[in-house]
């Protein structure tokens, strides 16, 4: 009969954002990675991801930039971000890149939402999410490249944070 149990560790203190965050990266786990596949450079992210998130409160989006782009490393995604993939040359701050899935990123005019600076470019490679420019094109950047990751079904950690703000925030 059991009569006494202690935890193995400390609990981390998750409110709001943070724990709908820790949803989110727990799902991002669960439906990207292999079963049964030791990721042990992965798992340490993740803890120090949940750390932070525990520690930052509501402020979240560059902890959980840098897991994603870790995330993506560990899944074999290797894109180079400080080299044009058409010409080899290293990206420049201020030159637009349009991302093409499996080459990376090329210099061009054009302006959408696969469209990248330079600038924003060498800081995914140094993961440095200090900008909040740099963090938006990194959240849109992210997006794009876990999508054939988790297949057509949306999130549901997005989900359930989406129905948490319509409760707080009412239309």
């Amino acid at each position: 009969m059991l009569t006494k149990t202690e935890a193995i560790s400390v609990t981390l203190p998750m409110k709001t954002v943070a724990l709908y965050s820790g949803f989110y990266v727990n799902e991002l786990i669960t439906r990207t990675l292999e079963h049964e596949t030791a990721y042990p450079d992965l798992f340490e992210e993740y803890l120090r991801c949940l750390m932070g998130l525990a520690a930052h409160g509501d402020e979240v989006e560059a902890i959980l930039r840098r897991f994603e782009f870790i995330l993506l490393k560990s899944l074999g995604y290797g894109v180079d971000f400080e080299h044009c993939a058409g010409s080899g040359e290293i990206v420049s701050d201020n030159m637009t890149y349009q991302y093409r899935e499996e080459k990376g990123f090329i210099a061009s005019l054009l302006q959408d939402n696969l469209t990248f600076y330079g600038r924003d470019l060498r800081a995914f490679a140094k993961l440095e999410f200090t900008e909040k420019e740099t963090l938006q094109a990194a959240k849109r950047f992210t997006r794009l490249a876990l999508k054939p990751y988790l297949g057509g079904k949306p999130l549901k950690s997005r989900e359930l944070f989406q129905q948490h703000l319509n409760i707080l925030y009412p239309n």
